[in-house]
């Protein structure tokens, strides 16, 4: 049996390593005697998460444009030479039967270069609305899959295969797991538990909001996970209390989405794939600070198939505890939400990916 070789690249934040990880991990399934190298950017999160994920990384000396004039800008061609050079070198030594790019930073140059040293590679595009790195890519790469329809506006139309996002397996069964969920985190079962997602980094805004409505919202007979993210749990975590849980980060995602009967979250791409899976009813906060503002993009995806609320940063100050209130009292409207946003999930993504892959062998 051939020894296949696959190189995995995707960072910077959470929303392109876990994909990465998923797929490596059903790669790995289907073929146990695989060799696994993953390319990140130095200095980001993919350095420590993808070795507690059990794989080699090795890192690029890459970062993306920042939008003001910055040194770090001036020093972007310099960069990207390098990256480019250590890439040739690494598809050069590694010899990959296939290469793998979820997004971020690193997955330029490595793409670029193994497209250019005439190595099949798949572009995994999470977003509603691609990135300019992954636009760039597209032209060479053999197959995109994508998480929404229309996307053709950027990419090669015979490339695109529909997939949805790798989500993980733990999410595809969580109603069994409510009753020990609500015990591992200590919360009452007799009260509804509000889950507050603010991405793996944290969510600056969101944070603000929920420490300004947290007085309003436990007078609603409501117990909060409030994640925070690492960046602000040190001026967060003084609310903890017997019916607020403080959080930095989340281990076991199955655990608060199971003990959750609403949902606060950003709408970055994994998120959503994630919450369609889920299917609680959701009110999405974009972030309005992300490039072409495709967290809007993505909620308004969902929002248009009726199976979320979407609220604007701009709009919290007036209309969040209206449409809280709202929703919390709304047993009809929550359930119509569950099974609108529940339509949406695509739990197979990850193995429809490593078929695209498979192909290429």
């Amino acid at each position: 049996m051939t020894n296949y070789k696959f190189i995995l690249s995707g960072g910077g934040t959470g929303g392109h390593i876990y994909p990465a990880i998923a797929i490596a991990n059903e790669l790995k399934l289907q073929f146990p005697d695989a060799e696994f190298l993953f390319v990140g950017a130095q200095d980001k999160m993919e350095m420590q998460k993808v070795p507690q994920a059990g794989y080699e990384i090795k890192g690029l000396w890459i970062a993306g444009l920042q939008r003001k004039l910055t040194l770090q800008n001036l020093m972007f061609p310099l960069k990207l030479a390098t990256s480019l050079l250590e890439s040739r070198r690494i598809i050069k030594q590694f010899k990959p039967n296939v290469v793998i790019g979820t997004g971020g930073f690193a997955s330029g140059p490595l793409l670029q270069a193994a497209g250019s040293a005439g190595i099949p590679t798949v572009i995994q595009e999470q977003n509603s609305f691609p990135g300019i790195t992954n636009k760039l890519l597209s032209k060479k790469a053999n197959a995109i899959c994508v998480a929404y329809d229309n996307l053709e506006r950027f990419f090669p139309k015979e490339k695109i295969v529909l997939t949805g996002n790798p989500v993980r397996q733990d999410l595809i069964d969580i109603e069994s797991k409510k009753d020990e969920a609500i015990a591992f985190y200590g919360l009452d079962p007799n009260k509804k538990t509000l889950l507050v997602l603010g991405g793996s980094l944290g969510a600056r805004r969101v944070n603000q909001l929920i420490e300004k409505e947290l007085h309003s919202m436990l007078t609603q007979d409501v117990q909060i996970i409030w994640q925070c993210g690492k960046l602000y749990f040190e001026d967060y975590k003084k609310y903890n209390q017997q019916y607020v849980r403080v959080v930095d980060f989340i281990e076991r995602m199955d655990f608060v989405y199971a003990a959750a009967d609403v949902i606060i979250s950003r709408a970055g791409a994994s998120s959503v794939s994630e919450l369609c899976i889920v299917g609680k009813p959701v009110i999405f906060i974009p972030s309005p600070n992300v490039a072409e503002d495709h967290q809007t993009k993505n909620a308004l995806a969902i929002v248009n198939s009726k199976g979320a609320i979407l609220l604007k940063e701009s709009e919290l100050d007036s209309q969040f505890s209206i449409v809280f209130e709202a929703l919390l009292k709304d047993d009809g409207k929550q359930k119509q939400l569950s099974a609108n946003i529940k339509k949406l999930a695509m739990p197979n993504a990850t193995k429809v990916i490593v078929e695209q892959i498979k192909r290429l062998l």
